[in-house]
C-alpha cells in the first residue's frame, strides 16, 4: 500500500463578486491539480499547475462560476516535450488544461457557487471513475459535507483497472468507460432515471464511496446544496485510513470581505499564502 498524504484544497467566498479557491498540497510529492469552467463562461487564469508538497495556491475566480476541480498525479514531459500524467490527464500537453477537462478515470469535484447569497450546488462524481479519494466538507450551517474517503483503487474489478508501470492499479474506471454499453452508460432505452438502475459496477464505487456519484442518475444521495452570503461560513476537513491511500481533500471557507479568518485545521501552525507578482495565484512551501 502506498504511503500517500493529503492534498487540501480551500474554496474562500470574497464578497459577492468574487472568490477565492485555495488549494494545499499534504502530500510527500507534487500533484498537478486543474480547474474547467463550465457553461462557456472564460476559463480561469490557470486551468492547470504544479503544486509542490506542503505548497499552497489561491486562484481568485468571478462569482458565480461553475465547474470542477480534480487532481493528476505522476505527471512528466515526455522526450518530445509534451506534458503528460498517468491519472486525469487533461491531453493539452501542458500543465495548463487550457479549458479541457480530466481523461477518465478521474475523481471530479463539480461545483456551482450562486451569486449574492444564493444556493450553491456541488457534489462529487465517480461516473468518470476514480483516480483518488476527495472530500468537500461544509461545517456550519446546515449544509452537509460530502466525500470519497475510500481508495477504490483498492477493490477496482480487474476488468475496469488501470495500472502504473509498476503493475500497481492508479485509477479505477467507469463501467460505461470500459464497455461502453447503454446499461452502463445510462444512453438509448436506458437514458432515464427510470430505466437505468444501479449494476454491480456502480455499486462497488456506492458501497466505498456512499455520498459520491456511482452512476449518471444517482442524484438523491450525491447531490449537496447550501445557501449563503458572502459572511457565511462553510469550510471542514476528513480523516482518513493511512492505508487508504491518497486523499484529495476540499474544504469550503467564505470570508468577511475585508478580514482573515482563513485557518486550516491540519496545520499545526497559521499559514501565510503570499501573492505571485502579475498573477492572481499565490503558492507557499512550507
Amino acid at each position: 500500500m502506498s504511503s500517500f498524504r493529503l492534498l487540501n484544497a480551500f474554496i474562500v467566498y470574497v464578497g459577492a463578486h468574487s472568490a477565492s479557491f485555495t488549494f494545499k498540497n499534504n502530500c510527500p510529492y507534487i500533484v498537478w491539480p486543474g480547474t474547467l469552467t463550465g457553461g462557456g463562461s472564460p476559463q480561469l487564469s490557470s486551468t492547470g499547475f504544479e503544486l509542490a508538497s506542503g505548497a499552497s495556491l489561491i486562484l481568485d475566480v468571478p462569482n458565480p462560476w461553475s465547474g470542477r476541480f480534480w487532481a493528476r498525479t505522476q505527471c512528466a514531459a515526455d522526450a518530445s516535450g509534451k506534458f503528460i500524467c498517468a491519472t486525469a490527464d487533461c491531453g493539452s500537453g501542458q500543465i495548463a488544461c487550457n479549458g479541457a477537462g480530466a481523461i477518465p478515470p478521474a475523481t471530479l469535484i463539480e461545483l456551482t457557487l450562486a451569486a449574492n447569497g444564493g444556493t450553491d450546488f456541488y457534489d462529487i462524481s465517480l461516473v468518470d471513475g476514480f483516480n483518488l479519494p476527495v472530500s468537500l466538507s461544509p461545517t456550519s450551517g446546515s449544509c452537509n459535507s460530502t466525500s470519497c474517503p475510500a481508495n477504490v483503487n483498492t477493490v477496482c474489478p480487474p476488468e475496469l483497472s488501470v495500472k502504473g508501470s509498476d503493475g500497481s492499479v492508479i485509477a479505477c474506471k467507469s463501467a460505461c468507460l470500459a464497455f461502453n454499453q447503454p446499461q452502463y452508460c445510462c444512453t438509448g432505452s436506458f437514458g432515464s432515471p427510470t430505466t437505468c438502475s444501479p449494476t454491480n459496477y456502480s455499486m462497488i464505487f456506492k458501497s466505498q464511496c456512499p455520498q459520491a456519484y456511482s452512476y449518471a442518475y444517482d442524484d438523491k444521495s450525491s447531490t449537496f446544496t447550501c445557501t449563503g452570503s458572502p459572511n457565511y461560513i462553510y469550510g471542514g476537513e476528513i480523516m482518513f485510513n493511512k492505508n487508504e491511500g491518497q486523499l484529495f481533500n476540499v474544504k469550503t471557507q467564505t470570508l468577511d470581505l475585508g478580514h482573515d479568518h482563513f485557518s486550516n485545521e491540519n496545520d499545526e501552525e497559521e499559514e501565510d499564502v503570499d501573492e505571485v507578482e502579475g498573477q492572481d495565484i499565490s503558492i507557499e512551501e512550507e
